[in-house]
């Protein structure tokens, strides 16, 4: 349990407003929520474009509507580049973290091996 506080600390240490709202961004918008919930917009704007489009308000081929869409990944896909960044900097942090326990792990197998070589001596 206390390896789980000390690399949750080690890990999730003080973070920037940036890289909190980057990683919230692209934990939502990977979600079925968001994409379900886009497609529904998407869907109503679509309606609305062809009811419109008789009126004239965003002619085929929905220009309007290509543009928020560019807009949207524009800005979305660098968020989610940078959260991707911070997930990688988390993982060598837990690397580097999982890599000294190890060191320490052996070492200390390394002396009980060479004990228990000690007593298995002596009662020969």
């Amino acid at each position: 349990m206390k390896k789980d506080v000390v690399v949750h600390k080690l890990v999730h240490g003080k973070r920037t407003a940036g890289e909190r709202a980057a990683d919230g961004i692209a934990k939502w918008a990977g979600s079925w929520t968001f994409i379900l919930s886009f497609l529904a917009f998407l869907g109503i704007w679509i309606s609305i474009d062809i009811y419109a489009w008789i009126h004239v308000w965003d002619p085929y081929p929905f220009i309007l509507l290509n543009l928020i869409l560019s807009c949207i990944a524009a800005l979305q896909a660098p968020v989610i580049l940078m959260s991707q960044n911070r997930q990688s900097q988390k993982d060598r942090k837990k690397m580097e973290y999982d890599y000294k326990i190890d060191k320490k792990s052996e070492k200390m197998i390394e002396e009980i091996l060479i004990k228990v070589k000690g007593i298995k001596g002596k009662k020969k």
